[in-house]
């Protein structure tokens, strides 16, 4: 019997059972050549820490927001003018161009019923997409595949660019893949632990300190080699031109614009940015952030330009929560509710602000009241974009938007 350190194992474990699927993924995809056009692609950008939406979107005509933000308002001089009520934070430069060009749109108040503060339950509540009274195991990206992957003849898969997988990205059925280099997921499908593990099959169980056996682990290792040693193969094929910023998003972004132009016809990218956690000191971190964000986005935007495939693609950017109204002492904002989140392609059909900018007159204990639940923008995704059953998915039926 073979016996894993429970570290060691949890690193290999989350390469092997994000692979489930991964056989008949392969056999699908060695009958395709390139992705097609019309091939949609959904991207997601978390920005953790919570990131303050009061001065990403910046409702710069109404005097509250400048009473209750004497030294971290940002001024209208200096803001990026949508309208006459409402500007970007200046270091958004390359979403402002694409407001501009009609290829970006604006939820503003977005949130859910009886929120939570806590960075690790609200997070747990938008990637599971349940309510803040439920504890659900499973994402719901993870409950598409589950939907999507059951029965079909060619399975669509979803890849989270880094070394661990989100809740969001786990189903009961399938999971997605978390790759942070290509190059070297492959490195660490050939490592000798997994070779020793693949030998172990039929020669007994392997637990994991003295626990539960695992056996269902030896099971998917062949797949997690194959699929890695094939990923590596199609990222080959792709050259990105465009300039991306060093910055790890920015790596981050190349690695999916690769991937996005191979001919791996993965679904659905979810990545990670931040910390935006601004308790004290906001005005330079936020900028740093969303800075980094901004040129990011502007460079995989403009890759997928350059291929025609900006139209198929859908960028969509959410946070745990936004910040509360009024500023600290330490010239930082703390936990707060409701926040914005951006749709960026170039084949939306509604544009620009998609509502009105929040209500500061009516908070609740100092915070904004959600206007939209976020689950009616996956249920919009979902739908009308990646054609799935949303309800089904979601577990209940949501409204959907227009903006898709």
């Amino acid at each position: 019997m073979m016996i894993l350190n429970r570290r060691r194992f949890l690193q290999v474990g989350s390469l092997a059972s994000a692979s489930m699927m991964m056989p008949k993924f392969l056999k699908a995809l060695e009958k395709d050549n390139l992705v097609p056009a019309g091939n949609k692609v959904l991207v997601v950008v978390q920005l953790s820490g919570g990131n303050d939406g009061l001065n990403t979107v910046i409702p710069y005509r109404n005097d509250i927001y400048y009473r209750m933000r004497p030294t971290l308002g940002i001024q209208r001089a200096n803001a990026l003018s949508l309208t006459d009520e409402m500007g970007l934070h200046p270091a958004l430069q390359g979403l402002k161009g694409l407001y501009d060009e009609g290829s970006l749109a604006i939820l503003n108040s977005v949130g859910y019923p009886n929120p939570d503060r806590s960075h690790f339950r609200s997070m747990d509540i938008w990637q599971s997409a349940s309510t803040s009274s439920e504890n659900w195991g499973d994402g719901w990206i993870g409950r598409f595949l589950d939907a999507q992957c059951k029965g079909c003849d060619k399975p669509v898969q979803a890849l989270e660019i880094d070394d661990t997988l989100s809740l969001a990205m786990k189903g009961d059925l399938q999971k997605g893949l978390a790759v942070k280099d290509p190059d070297k997921l492959q490195a660490a499908a050939n490592d000798r632990l997994f070779k020793e593990l693949l030998q172990k099959e039929g020669k007994g169980k392997i637990t994991v300190d003295d626990h539960e056996p695992v056996d269902y682990l030896y099971k998917t290792m062949g797949a997690t080699v194959s699929s890695a040693a094939y990923i590596k193969e199609q990222f080959k094929t792709y050259k990105t031109k465009e300039i991306f910023p060093s910055t790890e998003l920015g790596k981050n972004m190349q690695t999916i614009a690769r991937l996005i132009m191979s001919d791996i016809s993965t679904k659905v990218y979810y990545v990670s940015h931040g910390a935006f956690d601004t308790h004290v000191n906001q005005l330079s971190a936020q900028q740093t952030q969303l800075h980094r964000l901004d040129e990011a986005i502007a460079a995989l935007v403009k890759e997928l330009k350059n291929n025609n495939r900006f139209q198929d693609v859908v960028i969509v950017t959410f946070s745990e929560f936004g910040r509360r109204v009024e500023q600290n002492a330490g010239g930082g904002t703390d936990h707060g509710t409701a926040n914005n989140m951006f749709m960026i392609s170039g084949g939306l059909k509604q544009q620009g602000l998609l509502n009105e900018s929040p209500d500061l007159e009516h908070l609740n204990e100092g915070d904004l009241q959600h206007k939209v639940d976020f689950k009616s923008v996956y249920a919009t995704l979902l739908k009308k974009w990646l054609e799935a059953d949303d309800a089904a998915i979601l577990k209940r039926q949501y409204d959907h938007l227009s903006f898709v």
